[in-house]
């Protein structure tokens, strides 16, 4: 397998690649959503509520946590995760200046 080169990007389409990554599971999707809801959660929760094996669920979290999106907190023999507003945020606002690009070119080009 060849070298993804990610070097030769910039680090704005690097991270834009990685939140798209990110979001490109349903179950990351579901998490987040989850999360948005209760507010705070606790993995085996998400077991129940997601329906997938603690370990699938916490890979997903560790992919989350990897990006900034969630963090989490050690409390006893468990972790409670939420949503990391700071870096939501930030991940908003990158998002939303690519997608915000607008087109404009007057007539057909294709």
């Amino acid at each position: 397998m060849g070298i993804s080169k990610t070097e030769i990007f910039t680090d704005q389409q690097n991270e834009i690649s990685l939140f798209a990554k990110v979001f490109g599971h349903p179950a990351r999707v579901a998490i987040l959503q989850h999360l948005f809801k209760i507010d705070a959660c606790i993995c085996g929760d998400l077991v129940a509520e997601i329906g997938l094996s603690q370990p699938t669920i916490s890979q997903h979290l560790k992919e989350l946590k990897h990006l900034g999106l969630i963090k989490g907190s050690v409390e006893g023999t468990r972790v409670c995760y939420c949503i990391d507003a700071k870096n939501w945020s930030k991940m908003k606002l990158i998002i939303l200046e690519f997608l915000n690009q607008d087109i404009s070119i007057k007539e057909e080009c294709c």
